[in-house]
């Protein structure tokens, strides 16, 4: 319905951005990926997945079309609603995920939370054609950014559904590790961990 949505982005967070579109702010869900394209911007263009629901319409993000399109295909597979096709986009790049799909790689793919055994063959076996075809089509995804903070961090795990209690702690050990990492990259790590 909503193809993408172009304009000033008037707030920016690591899962959310809300573009101003001609005095209009559509509030977008996104991915880790997306919002490591956005951050460093002002204005852009999202294209956009309009998920309407009984209880509640909702516009996801994307940078690329290739994202989009990996978007699509996951939220296909039988028990891959749009939070947990978000989630599989924020912890691993839509390279590794298309990688992790043509490879059979279901470990990679367990590794994200949320995503049991059954449910990583059920998008293996669902999209290892698929992928290929998309992949091929579409453009690559866009630039990274480079500075990130622990707020952001913190406020987006408990967006994804994480304890704030569990979030700390992880945070806490990552930050140990690696003192300036980036926001992207500490939310990828702490999904990985949990």
């Amino acid at each position: 319905m909503i193809y993408y949505v172009k304009g000033s982005f008037a707030m920016k967070s690591a899962t959310q951005v809300v573009v101003d579109c001609a005095g209009v702010g559509y509030d977008v869900q996104i991915s880790l990926h997306t919002y490591a394209d956005v951050e460093p911007l002002s204005e852009g263009l999202l294209y956009t997945y309009h998920l309407v629901r009984e209880d509640a319409q909702m516009l996801f993000g994307f940078s690329t079309q290739r994202e989009k399109a990996l978007f699509e295909l996951l939220i296909s597979v039988s028990g891959v609603g749009a939070n947990t096709a978000r989630v599989i986009l924020s912890s691993l790049s839509p390279t590794e995920v298309e990688q992790a799909i043509m490879s059979e790689d279901i470990p990679t793919l367990q590794g994200v939370k949320g995503i049991g055994a059954k449910t990583a063959q059920r998008i293996v076996i669902d999209l290892k054609d698929k992928v290929v075809k998309t992949a091929a089509g579409l453009d690559a995804s866009g630039p990274v950014a480079k500075s990130g903070a622990r707020a952001e961090a913190h406020s987006a795990l408990t967006t994804l559904g994480i304890s704030a209690k569990q979030a700390e702690t992880v945070l806490n050990k990552l930050l140990k590790q690696n003192p300036g990492a980036p926001t992207e990259e500490l939310v990828r790590q702490a999904l990985q961990m949990l």
